[in-house]
């Protein structure tokens, strides 16, 4: 079950903690850079890939799981408008270089320091009243984080396209 994977990083106390906030808030805080990082994304470089002026959107993140082939699992927390793919742990150290590039468009590599609101496994739509977070690409199995590359295609690919005026995205 991906649920017993995401959470078995913490110590039990924390795995019962995690549960109960999955049951009550729908998403419960858990730290990268042991089973997984986290490549945050901000939501007006996905639309710029995308070509696209609204987001969170089912077409969004239809682009996101085509263009993520190999399966990447990506969270869009719709309250900040920004997405998460989550990537193999040791991501941040290789990718230092460009980690350091992609600042200027918001990109960061999330390590062994932070946290990532991570929603329940089956909530994977987008809720306008809730506006929870959600998984626009749901992870496919137990630890499989799909391709970096295509995480790397995906930000140049936003890098590249002219990026709508912030207030033109619907939040």
């Amino acid at each position: 079950m991906t649920g017993n994977w995401l959470l078995s990083g913490l110590p039990g106390p924390g795995r019962n903690r995690a549960r109960m906030e999955w049951d009550k808030n729908q998403a419960t805080l858990i730290p990268t850079g042991t089973l997984f990082a986290a490549v945050k994304l901000p939501g007006r470089l996905m639309l710029a890939a995308a070509s696209q002026q609204e987001a969170p959107s089912p077409r969004l993140d239809e682009f996101l799981r085509e263009a993520l082939v190999g399966g990447t699992p990506v969270i869009c927390d719709p309250r900040s408008l920004t997405y998460y793919a989550l990537v193999p742990a040791g991501l941040p150290v290789m990718w230092r270089r460009a980690a350091v590039a992609w600042r200027y468009v918001g990109v960061e590599c999330l390590g062994r320091t932070s946290y990532v609101g991570v929603p329940r496994p089956d909530i994977t739509e987008f809720d306008p009243e809730t506006r929870s977070s959600y998984w626009a690409v749901p992870m496919i199995g137990m630890g499989l984080l799909g391709d970096v590359a295509a995480v790397a295609r995906l930000i140049a690919a936003g890098c590249h396209e002219p990026a709508e005026e912030a207030g033109h995205a619907q939040a």
